[in-house]
């Protein structure tokens, strides 16, 4: 080989080793580290359930079972209709209407300050509700009601907005409502935030009010629930589920209690 050759042979050794590596190359021998998410889009799309159970969301309904809940006056969950189903907490339609309580639900604990989310759907013509500071000094499972109804049918809707889906069942209506029909899944949650309250619909909000308030006083005085004593007080309860005698489904119901 020509000195003149090795030079350039040399030259041109150098010259590749200190090009830039092209794109393509660069992922490929890299792989691993390239594709490893960064730890702040890992959080955001990653759900940590270990963390979830420790400080955070209760599971209220388990998805297999009714533990957690019992019937209304009673020690277990006997005598009521409820059942889990494909992994729904769900009813059948009885024929009969609303139980007054006899064949409701509520949790074991009591809660006043929460944030609750809950999926469900209703059959045709069907009512239900999620009720919440419902205590059992009552002759009846009264507290306030997030109404779960259909609205094209049912006639208790036909009344007036303060008997729709989202309202505060015969207190306040909820207005711009995002709704779903009857037979299709609807997200509801209601967070309580010292005294104030506010009901959203597949992630709107869509009512507010605050409890111990001139304005509440006056519409339940208006309502059905005149003269209940402590109606519009703040105070813990049990969160219901009610049996109307309608087909519900409900397929999770979650809580993150706070002081």
């Amino acid at each position: 080989m020509s000195t003149h050759f090795k030079f350039a042979f040399a030259a041109a050794v150098v010259a590749l080793a200190l090009a830039p590596v092209p794109p393509s190359l660069s992922a490929s021998a890299g792989q691993g580290a390239a594709q490893k998410p960064a730890p702040e889009a890992k959080q955001k799309n990653q759900v940590e359930p270990k963390k979830m159970e420790k400080g955070g969301w209760i599971q209220l309904f388990n998805g297999k079972d009714l533990a957690g809940w019992r019937g209304y006056k009673r020690s277990s969950p006997e005598g009521t209709r409820w059942k889990v189903a494909d992994g729904m907490l769900t009813i059948d339609t009885n024929g009969a209407g609303d139980t007054h309580g006899s064949h409701d639900l509520i949790t074991d604990a009591q809660y006043e300050q929460f944030d609750l989310r809950w999926e469900w759907k209703i059959s045709l013509s069907g009512n239900s509700g999620v009720k919440y500071f419902v205590v059992e000094d009552r002759p009846d499972a009264i507290g306030h009601e997030y109404q779960m109804i259909d609205d094209d049918r049912h006639p208790d809707a036909k009344i007036g907005p303060h008997r729709q889906t989202a309202a505060f069942y015969d207190v306040f209506p909820a207005h711009d409502r995002p709704m779903k029909p009857a037979g299709e899944w609807n997200t509801s949650e209601v967070i309580v935030k010292g005294k104030h309250v506010t009901h959203f619909l597949n992630g709107k909000n869509v009512l507010e009010y605050d409890m111990e308030s001139p304005a509440l006083a006056a519409a339940i005085e208006k309502s059905k629930f005149k003269g209940i004593d402590r109606f519009s007080k703040l105070i813990p309860g049990h969160i219901l589920v009610q049996d109307h005698g309608d087909a519900v489904w409900f397929r999770k119901i979650e809580i993150l209690p706070s002081k």
